[in-house]
């Protein structure tokens, strides 16, 4: 192979460093702008982490990948990737399930509310 063909792992490295680094300030900058709650976005700040630890450490990607049983390390990353997606999923269907059960409840009591003011209104006109 030339060595023209082949690629600058600290390049890749620095990269994927400078890539994570800059996803976490933008997760702490929505964070602080109050763009996401605190409690949502904890899951985001536990896998930039993650990518920052891992684009750090080369040898605990190896280890990672041997561990997963993955026979090509930037594959784990691929696969801790569709792991982290796949948990905020999880995550935002939890969310939506809570919202949706308590704007029914909202619904429910504002529908409530609405028939007692017509019956006092119906009471205070037949007066």
């Amino acid at each position: 192979m030339e060595a023209d063909n082949l690629v600058d792992i600290n390049r890749v490295q620095y990269i994927a460093i400078a890539v994570s680094v800059v996803y976490l300030l933008a997760i702490l900058y929505l964070i602080r702008g109050k763009k996401i709650r605190e409690e949502y976005s904890l899951i985001w700040l536990l896998f930039g982490v993650v990518f920052i630890v891992l684009s750090i450490w080369r040898e605990g990607l190896d280890w990672i990948s041997n561990l997963l049983g993955v026979a090509y390390p930037p594959t784990a990353i691929f696969l801790i990737f569709f792991m982290a997606i796949f948990l905020i999923m999880i995550q935002f269907s939890l969310i939506i399930s809570r919202l949706s059960r308590n704007n029914s409840k909202l619904a429910q009591d504002q529908a409530l509310i609405k028939q007692k003011l017509e019956q006092v209104e119906k009471k205070l006109s037949e007066k």
